[in-house]
């Protein structure tokens, strides 16, 4: 069996996942104009619903996202993640122990979704590296993970905690010293692994679909920017993860 991660855990302690629960009742004897009216909703409601599980619910565009971020000094890229190779219903294959080489696993750096470890890790914002082998894992929950690099500044890192704590559920902060012989050096980066769950690990076109990763490297922090990374993608995973199980101190039972 796999060793357990040693990741640091932030101070709040592990949850149980929170469930919402739709206590509303029906009323009688309402008009034939309200009928109408409902249908209309009912269209609404399925078109919000697809556009949410096709990864875009926020009803911001790859496009509008780009053109945020390069205003910022930020590139941006999204592109899908590489295949499972073991098995290809089952990511989890490619990376049996949190040492698993991951040379060639990633279409991105930072990874921004594909193979990754068994148990994510607990969500927080940390201060010493996560394995990014459980963080993938997170992405695939619905993290917007904040990285850095070595190089970053104390006082950045203070900035990216802040704005970390403006939306803690589904976003993850951690810094990133070298990957495959690569380093942030004096960078931030922002990563998400968005989804339709309805065709996730499934053969669509004669070929298996993994959703789409998306990662934007910048210079400095930038709150509107970074806004923008957090309402197109946060919280909108291949798996489908509602929020209300990604906040602060959530994880894997130890």
């Amino acid at each position: 069996m796999a060793k357990k991660s040693k990741t640091p855990r932030p101070p709040r302690p592990v949850q149980a996942p929170k469930r919402r629960v739709d206590t509303r009742k029906r009323s009688g004897g309402v008009p034939p104009w309200a009928w109408i009216a409902g249908a209309g909703v009912v269209v609404v409601i399925v078109v919000v619903v697809a556009v949410s599980m096709s990864g875009g619910g926020s009803g911001t565009s790859d496009a509008q996202v780009a053109a945020t971020m390069r205003a910022a000094g930020c590139t941006f890229k999204s592109t899908p993640p590489k295949p499972a190779k073991k098995d290809p219903l089952n990511y989890h294959a490619d990376v049996p122990s949190l040492s698993t080489p991951t040379k060639g696993l990633w279409s991105t750096f930072p990874p921004s979704g594909g193979a990754h470890y068994g148990l994510w890790a607990v969500w927080g914002f940390y201060r010493d590296p996560v394995n990014p082998r459980q963080v993938v894992h997170n992405e695939e929950h619905g993290a917007v993970v904040l990285w850095w690099g070595p190089q970053v500044p104390p006082a950045t890192v203070d900035k990216l905690e802040a704005f970390y704590q403006q939306q803690p559920d589904g976003v993850f902060g951690t810094p990133l010293e070298s990957l495959n012989g690569k380093s942030l050096g004096d960078k931030i980066a922002l990563t998400a692994w968005t989804g339709d769950t309805s065709k996730y690990y499934q053969l669509v076109n004669g070929k298996r679909y993994y959703g789409i990763g998306h990662v934007a490297i910048c210079s400095k922090f930038s709150q509107k920017a970074f806004a923008a990374f957090r309402k197109a993608y946060r919280g909108k995973g291949p798996e489908g993860i509602p929020l209300a199980d990604d906040e602060p101190g959530m994880g894997p039972q130890s």
